[in-house]
């Protein structure tokens, strides 16, 4: 039973309650979602949390390397905040089916510290914080041609670590129990309006204030880029041309790479309020339909964190050109091209 109320704590805050622990502990879920399907279920999760591990230190690296990070300090904390989350993604969910009796601090703190993914958590919604300081910080820079302050940009990046770990211990310890043995996590709940609320504020603080926000600011954005492009093209002189033409592709290309995470987002936190919405709010029952997506959602949360390195390696260009040179068939190419153009060199002056 215990194993059954675990799953109640991958989704959102908001979809797990007191109502959506006891329907993931009833009889319906346990016939359609099995033990041997949890534990596929499990280690799918932990092959994404491995893959997404490798893929953000890779793209960590590359920004180190090719020494962006200086120009692009969001971006570097945005790819830090995956690959935290990536990491304890494998860790908790390793750990969080192990046969746990919660009784005393000890069950109380593995209730509190792994079966409510606190961890992994701090990382999921440090990232979308992270993320609206990137769209935020591109407008100010194209929009409206202010630059942003090193302390400013500092501030944003540890802003988006503690305002998450607040939001997170906030709601994970005013609402998770111990009853009997069983942990329930955000299962306390004054009321059902209490519930209700609490729900919507998730919804449109994490969803639609955030979606509002990527519309309006790359909206603008591309407004402004478009139109610099035009002014650009009529009114500006050869040389200076060429440099303004570099510094637009710059910006395009980051743009570009931002825009396709934001949507990213966008679409893969799509099924998780769904479900809360279907359930909260049209008050649907418990029935098959309604426990696969809520899987799917949760599926899908996790695997955002793994796609993005793959969005930054083939359209962020500075990743791009030191990824390229990892690749020892193409390093093997660049001597034998360069050997072979040295060899000709020599032959040419020999023969003249």
């Amino acid at each position: 039973m215990e194993e059954d109320n675990s799953t109640a704590s991958h989704l959102s805050d908001a979809m797990t309650t007191t109502e959506e622990t006891q329907f993931t502990r009833g009889n319906t879920v346990t016939s359609w979602w099995s033990n041997s399907n949890k534990f596929y279920f499990t280690l799918a999760v932990v092959v994404i949390g491995v893959i997404g591990t490798l893929g953000n230190a890779i793209i960590v690296y590359a920004l180190v390397a090719s020494k962006q990070y200086k120009k692009y300090w969001l971006i570097l904390n945005q790819n830090s905040l995956d690959l935290y989350t990536c990491v304890f993604l494998v860790i908790t969910f390793s750990v969080r089916h192990s046969d746990v009796r919660h009784t005393g601090s000890h069950g109380y703190w593995h209730c509190t510290l792994i079966m409510t993914d606190i961890f992994v958590r701090f990382g999921i919604f440090g990232s979308v914080i992270n993320l609206v300081m990137i769209t935020v910080e591109r407008y100010l820079k194209i929009c409206t041609k202010k630059k942003l302050r090193r302390w400013m940009i500092y501030s944003a990046m540890a802003f988006a670590w503690i305002a998450s770990v607040v939001y997170n211990v906030t709601s994970v310890f005013s609402t998770t129990v111990v009853v009997n043995g069983t942990c329930r996590p955000y299962a306390i709940f004054i009321n059902k309006f209490a519930k209700s609320f609490y729900v919507a504020v998730s919804f449109l603080s994490f969803y639609i204030v955030i979606l509002f926000v990527f519309i309006f600011c790359y909206g603008r954005i591309l407004v402004v880029v478009r139109r610099q492009a035009k002014v650009m093209a009529n009114h500006t002189a050869p040389q200076s041309s060429i440099s303004q033409t570099q510094s637009n592709k710059i910006q395009t290309n980051v743009i570009k790479t931002m825009v396709l995470v934001s949507a990213l987002y966008a679409v893969m936190w799509l099924p998780q309020y769904v479900v809360m919405f279907l359930y909260h709010f049209l008050f649907f029952k418990p029935n098959k339909v309604v426990v696969i997506v809520y899987y799917v959602a949760m599926f899908c949360q996790f695997l955002y964190m793994s796609i993005n390195p793959f969005i930054y390696a083939t359209t962020f260009d500075p990743v791009k050109q030191v990824l390229f040179r990892m690749i020892p068939w193409k390093r093997t190419t660049e001597q034998t091209t360069e050997n072979v153009s040295n060899t000709v060199t020599c032959l040419t002056r020999f023969c003249n």
